[in-house]
C-alpha cells in the first residue's frame, strides 16, 4: 500500500474506533464499582491536614508537617528565623515509651492526639486511650491524666477507620445565610463557608470536633460536635438547643454588646411586646405607652445609647401567614395519614412591617423618625450607635433589593440622612456582598458595592455623606473582608480573579490601605484556592491551598508581604492515585458570547477507554447565590454512582452564577429559566472538540436537586435539541411557589408576568425527551406542590414521564438510596438504551 493510502487507512481506523460505544455500560460490575467511594482516599485526605498550634503569642508554632511522600513528623517552627526542628527526637521517644512497656512498631510512636506547650506535651497513642506527659528536656515520659485545659485534637496518625472520621450534613431551614466555623481546640475559629437558606451542605469532620454557626450580623445560631455517625445539623431562625453566646458577647441586658447603662440614668427592658422603664437606681420596671401604630409590637433587640439617654429597638407588625399543608401518607407510628402545617411566605406575599423605635428615656417618650428614606423595607439591620450616643446608623434594604442605604439618625430629633444611597437596576446580592464598617475615630465608613461592575470596597465620609475614594479596583471580586485594622488604616480581605493562572474562582488573600494604596496579594505566588489562619499577633499566617489536582499544601508566610517562612505540608497527588483516585479534568471554554470564560470539570470512569465514546450527564445546580463547581481538592464529588456506570459526567458554572463580574451574575436577573444553559452547551461542545472527543453529545442527560431540579427540567424543556433526558429532584419549578427571599432576590418584586413565562409548569407541554421527577412528600424547603403542578401540566399535555414520590421524605429525597438507584437505572435506559443488569 502506498504511504499516503496507509496514512488514510490508519486515520479511518481511528475514526471508527472513536465512534465505537462502550458496550459494558450498565453491567452488574459497573453497578458494583459505582457503589464504591474510595474510603482509603478519604482517610488519606483527612490525615494530611496541617493544624498549627501557636506558642508565645505567635513567635513559634508546632504542628504535624506532611512531606510529599505523605510521611509526617511533629515539628516546632520558629517564626522569626524560619527554623523547622523536630518537636521531639522520635527514636529517643520510642525508646522512652519502650521503657514504660509500650512498644512502637516502626521505631516511632504513633501519636493519635497531641497537645504541646513550651516544656513538653501530652499525648495519646494510636489504639489507646491512655494519656502520657512527655517532657522535652530531658526527654522522659510518664502516665499522666489528660489536663482539662488541654483540648483533644486528632493529629499524627490517620483517623481511626472505625468512626473518628465522619461527616456533618448542614441543613439551613432559616431565612438567612449561616456561616459555619470549625472551632480550633487551640483557640480561634476557621470559616468553612456559608450555607445559604435552603441549602444542604456536606462537611467532613471528626467525632468530637466542635462547630459554630453564625448569622450575617454575628449572632450565634448554635453549636454542635461531630458524632461517629453522619449527623444532620438543622439550622433554623430560632436558636438551636444548646446555642450559646460568644464569650465576647454581652449578657442579655443590654443586648448586642452595647455598653452598660450608667447607674444615674433610667433603665429599660423589652417585655411583653413593649418597652418598660425603671427610674435610675430602681428595679421597678413599668410599661410605657409609646403610641406605636396599630398592630406593632417590640421585636427587639434593645440597643441602649452609650450615654444612657436613649433606647432603640425594632417594632414589627406581623404579616398574614401563608400556610402550607403537607400530608404524611405513612407515619411510622400510626396507620392513618396526618397533616403538617407551617408558615411559608412566597414571592409577592405581604411581609412583616418593621420600624425603628427611638425613645428618650428621661421623658419616657418616643421620638418620631422620618421614614422617607426607608419606606418599603425588606430588612432594617446593622444598627450601631455613635460612640457619644448622639445618633445611630442602620442599613436599609428595600424590598426588591434594588435600593440599599446606610442611614444616620440624630437621636435628639429623629432626623434621618443618607451616608450611602445606592440603587441598582438589577439586584443587590445582599446575602454575600454586603459589608459596612464604621471607623468611629475618624468618622468614616467602609462599604462594599458592585457599582463599577466588580465587587469592591469604598471609603465614605460619614459626616458629609460622600464618597472619599474607592479602596479596591480592578477586574477581580472582593469575596470577604477578614478584618479592618483601623490603627494602620488597612483592610485584609479575600478575593478571586487574581490567580496567576487566570482561573477566575481561586481565592487569594490580600491587603490594601484605606486610600487604595499598598495593595498586595499575599498568596499570589501559589496558584490555587487559599484559606489562611493568622497567628495571634497577626505577624504570620498559615496558608493552606489546593486545586482539584493538587492536594492541600500548607505554607507559613509573613503577614507583611506574604513571603514564605516554611513549608509545612506538601503531599503529592501520587499518594491519592495509588488508592485508585483519579482527579477530574479542569477545562475552560468560551461561553455563549464567544468571549467569556466558562469553567468546569470532566469526570471519566475508572475503566475509561479513549477508543470508545460515552454518553454525557451534567450534574447541574445554577443557584445564583454561589458558584458550584469545586475548586479545591477533594476526593468526594458524589458522582461515582453515575461515572462508574459508564458515563462521562460534567459540572459547569455558567453565566448567572456568582463570584464573577456583575454582568456575568446579572444574566440570572428575572431569568432563572436560563440557568446558564447556552454556556453549558457551548462548553460541552468545546470539550468534545478539544480535550474529550469521547463525549457523545447525541446522548446527553442532566440532573439536579432543588434549584438544580428546576434547572434540569428547564434544560429538557428549553433545549430539547441537546438534552435528551433529565432527572429533576424536589425542584422549585415555578418561582411563585418557592420561598420568598430566594426567589424575589433573583426574579424581582413585585411578581410580574415573567414569573409565569419562566415556570416549568408553563413550559411543560414542550417536553420531548425522557423525564424522571422525584419529590419528598414532606419537603419543607421547596413546596412539593411545585413538582405536582408540573405533573398536572404534563398529564394535561399527554406527556410520558416517570414520577417517584418518597413517603415521609423531605428535601433531597432524590438522594435517598432507592431514588438514587432509580436515577441510575433511568439514565442507563435513557442514554444507553439497555436494561440495567444490577440484579
Amino acid at each position: 500500500m502506498r504511504p499516503g493510502l496507509s496514512a488514510l487507512a490508519a486515520a479511518l481506523t481511528l475514526c471508527v474506533r472513536l465512534v465505537t460505544p462502550a458496550l459494558a455500560q450498565g453491567s452488574r460490575a459497573d453497578y458494583e464499582r459505582a457503589a464504591q467511594d474510595n474510603p482509603a482516599a478519604q482517610r488519606l485526605l483527612a490525615s494530611l491536614r496541617v493544624e498549627p498550634r501557636w506558642l508565645g503569642g505567635g513567635a513559634a508554632l508546632w504542628c504535624q508537617s506532611v512531606a510529599s511522600d505523605g510521611s509526617r513528623r511533629w515539628v516546632r517552627v520558629d517564626v522569626n528565623s524560619g527554623q523547622v526542628a523536630d518537636l521531639f527526637d522520635a527514636p529517643a521517644l520510642a525508646e522512652a515509651f519502650r521503657a514504660r512497656g509500650v512498644a512502637s512498631p516502626g521505631g516511632a510512636p504513633a501519636i493519635q492526639r497531641l497537645e504541646a506547650d513550651e516544656t513538653g506535651a501530652w499525648a495519646i497513642l494510636a489504639g489507646s486511650d491512655k494519656a502520657w506527659r512527655i517532657t522535652f528536656s530531658p526527654l522522659r515520659v510518664e502516665a499522666h491524666p489528660w489536663p482539662e485545659a488541654a483540648p483533644l485534637l486528632v493529629g499524627a496518625a490517620p483517623p481511626d477507620p472505625q468512626g473518628r472520621s465522619t461527616e456533618l450534613l448542614f441543613v439551613n431551614l432559616g431565612s438567612q445565610p449561616v456561616e459555619a466555623f470549625w472551632l480550633n481546640p487551640g483557640g480561634g475559629a476557621r470559616s468553612y463557608g456559608t450555607i445559604a437558606p435552603g441549602e444542604v451542605k456536606r462537611q467532613h469532620t471528626y467525632s468530637g470536633h466542635a462547630w459554630r454557626f453564625d448569622r450575617p450580623d454575628g449572632s450565634v445560631v448554635g453549636r454542635c460536635e461531630g458524632a461517629e455517625d453522619i449527623a444532620a445539623i438543622v439550622l433554623a431562625d430560632a436558636p438551636l438547643p444548646g446555642a450559646q453566646r460568644r464569650e465576647s458577647e454581652a449578657p442579655p441586658e443590654p443586648q448586642l454588646g452595647q455598653p452598660s447603662q450608667p447607674p444615674e440614668v433610667p433603665r429599660a427592658v423589652l417585655r411583653d411586646g413593649g418597652l418598660q422603664i425603671a427610674p435610675a437606681g430602681s428595679a421597678d420596671f413599668s410599661p410605657v405607652d409609646l403610641g406605636l401604630p396599630g398592630g406593632y409590637r417590640a421585636s427587639g433587640p434593645l440597643l441602649l445609647s452609650p450615654n444612657g439617654r436613649h433606647a432603640l429597638f425594632l417594632a414589627a407588625r406581623p404579616a398574614p401567614e401563608h400556610i402550607v399543608t403537607l400530608v404524611e401518607s405513612s407515619p411510622p407510628d400510626q396507620v392513618q395519614p396526618r397533616t403538617l402545617q407551617f408558615n411559608y411566605p412566597k414571592p409577592g406575599d405581604e411581609i412583616d412591617a418593621v420600624m425603628p423605635v427611638l425613645v428618650d428615656l428621661a421623658s419616657a417618650s418616643r421620638i418620631p423618625i422620618d421614614d422617607a428614606l426607608f419606606p418599603t423595607p425588606w430588612s432594617l439591620d446593622r444598627f450601631e450607635w455613635d460612640n457619644d450616643g448622639s445618633g445611630f446608623t442602620f442599613l436599609y434594604n428595600q424590598r426588591g433589593h434594588q435600593v440599599m442605604r446606610v442611614l444616620h439618625v440624630e437621636a435628639a430629633s429623629g432626623a434621618a440622612r443618607a451616608i450611602v444611597d445606592e440603587a441598582c437596576p438589577t439586584f443587590f446580592d445582599y446575602t454575600n456582598k454586603t459589608f459596612l464598617h464604621r471607623v468611629h475615630a475618624t468618622g468614616e465608613l467602609i462599604w462594599m458595592s458592585e457599582r463599577d461592575g466588580w465587587n469592591h470596597l469604598y471609603l465614605y465620609d460619614e459626616r458629609a455623606g460622600r464618597l472619599k475614594n474607592q479602596i479596591t479596583s480592578g477586574d477581580f471580586v472582593v469575596r470577604r473582608v477578614e478584618w479592618v485594622d483601623e490603627a494602620r488604616r488597612q483592610v485584609w480581605f479575600s478575593a478571586c480573579g487574581l490567580d496567576p493562572s487566570g482561573e477566575p474562582y481561586y481565592i487569594h488573600f490580600c491587603r490594601v490601605n484605606f486610600d487604595g494604596s499598598g495593595f498586595v496579594v499575599l498568596t499570589r505566588d501559589a496558584s490555587g484556592t487559599h484559606e489562611v489562619e493568622f497567628s495571634p499577633d497577626k505577624r504570620s499566617f498559615i496558608d493552606s491551598f489546593s486545586t482539584t489536582e493538587l492536594p492541600p499544601q500548607a505554607v507559613l508566610r509573613r503577614a507583611d508581604d506574604g513571603r514564605p517562612i516554611a513549608v509545612l505540608g506538601a503531599p503529592s497527588l501520587d499518594l491519592f492515585t495509588r488508592t485508585g483516585f483519579t482527579p477530574p479534568e479542569r477545562f475552560t471554554a468560551k461561553g455563549r458570547d464567544g468571549a467569556t470564560d466558562i469553567c468546569g470539570l470532566i469526570f471519566r470512569p475508572s475503566n475509561f477507554d479513549p477508543a470508545k465514546t460515552y454518553p454525557v450527564i451534567e450534574n447541574i445546580y445554577a443557584g445564583p447565590h454561589d458558584a458550584h463547581v469545586p475548586k479545591s481538592f477533594t476526593v468526594r464529588y458524589g458522582l461515582t454512582d453515575l461515572v462508574e456506570l459508564g458515563f462521562i459526567v460534567v459540572r459547569i458554572d455558567g453565566m448567572g452564577t456568582n463570584w464573577r463580574s456583575k454582568s456575568f451574575h446579572d444574566v440570572c436577573w428575572k431569568n432563572l429559566v436560563d440557568a446558564g444553559l447556552p454556556d453549558r452547551i457551548a462548553w460541552m461542545k468545546a470539550a468534545q472538540d478539544g480535550v474529550c472527543p469521547q463525549m457523545d453529545l447525541t446522548r446527553v442527560g442532566i440532573y439536579g436537586g432543588s434549584a438544580g431540579g428546576q434547572n434540569a427540567l428547564a434544560a429538557l424543556l428549553t433545549h430539547p435539541e441537546f438534552y435528551k433526558a433529565a432527572a429533576a429532584d424536589c425542584g422549585c419549578h415555578d418561582n411563585r411557589m418557592d420561598k420568598i427571599w430566594w426567589n424575589e432576590m433573583w426574579m424581582g418584586w413585585p411578581v410580574g408576568p415573567h414569573y409565569a413565562r419562566q415556570s416549568n409548569v408553563t413550559l411543560a407541554p414542550n417536553l420531548r425527551g425522557r423525564l424522571l421527577l422525584t419529590v419528598g412528600e414532606l419537603d419543607q424547603n421547596v413546596d412539593p406542590a411545585s413538582t405536582m403542578q408540573v405533573v398536572n401540566a404534563l398529564i394535561k399535555a399527554d406527556k410520558d414521564f416517570e414520577l417517584i414520590v418518597v413517603p415521609g421524605a423531605g428535601h433531597g429525597a432524590g438522594e435517598s438510596p432507592y431514588a438514587a438507584r432509580r436515577r441510575q437505572d433511568f439514565f442507563v435506559r435513557a442514554l444507553m438504551g439497555v436494561e440495567p443488569r444490577w440484579e
